[in-house]
């Protein structure tokens, strides 16, 4: 911030010493000259004059110094516009500020006129200027003044403490996971065991079936025995 300060305070001590400057060199009267000059409405005017009237150096050091008064306007102005259409704004204050200049000249100062052409020249070399010099020195300017210094920067907020977290007992609930799952065993094994002794009772019930009937079959043939010998004997009773 402060760095900042004192560029724009060296630049507006830069501005304001142009301009005292500019008011020397565009207001100052000049008697000797007052019949031959004439206001100049017409763009391209003058410039013609100078090419035609003019000897080369004559000409160089009229376009040239217009041009060379522009200069600093493209070189201290973007310091004070937005960045937004940087150059648009620049180009329309010069070209505001010299019309002004020249409206002055025509109508307070003797032997001066106003002349559209000195206009055009001054907006072109503070355009000449801007892209020369002053692009590249406003555009370091602001990249090195939005850099916040560490005082500037925000303080960054503290994370907030993680709330701690209670132990949960594990081992109830891990004997409750490992209860059913034993029970869940126990019964599975019962149940694959069950069937083995059901198996085992029905071969034993048939077992005991088959005992049955070869007991009901000793009978049967102990009991159909004494009933052929009865028969023998009653036959033989007959037969006497």
């Amino acid at each position: 911030m402060v760095v900042r300060g004192a560029v724009l305070t060296v630049v507006l001590l830069g501005l304001v010493v142009f301009s005292v400057l500019l008011a020397k060199v565009t207001l100052t009267p000049s008697p000797a000259s007052e019949d031959l000059v004439t206001s100049n409405l017409r763009p391209g005017r003058s410039l013609r004059q100078y090419a035609e009237d003019y000897t080369f150096l004559a000409a160089c050091k009229q376009a040239g110094g217009n041009l060379l008064l522009g200069v600093p306007f493209g070189l201290l102005l973007p310091f004070f516009v937005p960045r937004r259409l940087r150059m648009i704004r620049m180009t329309l204050l010069t070209a505001v500020a010299m019309a002004v200049v020249e409206l002055i000249q025509g109508a307070l100062v003797a032997g001066r006129a106003f002349d559209i052409d000195d206009v055009i020249l001054n907006t072109a070399g503070a355009l000449l200027g801007y892209f020369v010099l002053g692009r590249r020195i406003t555009h370091r300017y602001y990249m090195y003044a939005d850099v916040p210094t560490p005082s500037e920067r925000p303080a960054e907020p503290e994370p907030a403490p993680e709330p701690k977290r209670t132990p949960r007992p594990t081992t109830g609930a891990k004997a409750a996971r490992a209860k059913p799952a034993g029970e869940k065993a126990a019964g599975a094994k019962a149940a694959r065991t069950k069937p083995a002794g059901a198996k085992g009772t029905r071969t034993k019930s048939a077992g005991k079936k088959g005992t049955g009937t070869k007991a009901a079959a000793t009978k049967g043939a102990s009991t159909k025995k004494p009933r052929s010998l009865l028969d023998r004997v009653r036959t033989r009773v007959r037969s006497r």
